[in-house]
């Protein structure tokens, strides 16, 4: 944490608040606290940008003119020296009289995030279809694939199938033949929590029969 010897008051006041995001951010998160009025950076925390108390801010003079209407800019990104991409956000602090004097910016490290996403899209990304040879008579797959899929597409909970919804379920798993199966009748009840009976309800309302 660096904070220049003589802060305008108000600046003075967010401090506290630059230092308590910062320690929530650690080490992801670095927070400037911008001078308006001298043109430089009053205080900075968790600081890997290479800057430091004093340095421009490189904030362009006609910034409180601009922004008199605004009290958040961003988020926003950001590249660091090393190429990291950072999100970025900046609020607008005030005197009184409504005059902008600093600017509070907190720039967060998103690079942790960018690996992270790459890795776990690596492995979750399928490269190529299923082989059909392992899977033409892997009736499980079928019924969870269909079952899920179902209820997918029309925004549905399993937990909370109505005795219609279950009926239009089997009538769907039906029509694809599913229940020539011996097993499938066993196998879907489990999935959804009914009995072996209930689903031959249901069967044979989607069918139209008498139960």
């Amino acid at each position: 944490m660096t904070i220049a010897p003589a802060f305008a008051s108000i600046l003075a006041t967010h401090a506290p608040t630059a230092a308590a995001i910062s320690a929530l951010l650690y080490p992801h998160g670095e927070v400037v606290l911008h001078d308006l009025r001298t043109g430089t950076i009053a205080g900075i925390w968790n600081c890997f940008s290479g800057r430091a108390v004093g340095d421009d801010s490189l904030i362009e003079d006609e910034f409180a003119a601009v922004s008199s209407a605004d009290a958040v800019l961003g988020p926003y990104e950001k590249t660091g020296t090393d190429g990291r991409r950072f999100k970025s956000i900046s609020a607008v602090l005030r005197d009184g009289a409504g005059e902008a004097v600093g600017l509070l910016c907190i720039n967060l490290d998103m690079s942790m995030i960018d690996t992270a996403v790459k890795l776990l899209s690596a492995f979750a990304g399928a490269e190529q279809p299923r082989p059909q040879a392992l899977f033409a008579r892997d009736w499980r797959e079928e019924i969870n694939a269909t079952l899920h899929g179902w209820l997918k597409e029309r925004g549905l909970a399993l937990s909370a199938l109505k005795r219609g919804d279950r009926v239009a379920l089997v009538a769907a798993l039906d029509a694809r033949g599913l229940f020539q199966t011996r097993n499938a009748v066993d196998h879907l009840a489990s999935l959804i929590g009914a009995s072996r009976a209930s689903i031959y309800n249901y069967l044979a309302a989607a069918r139209g029969e008498a139960p």
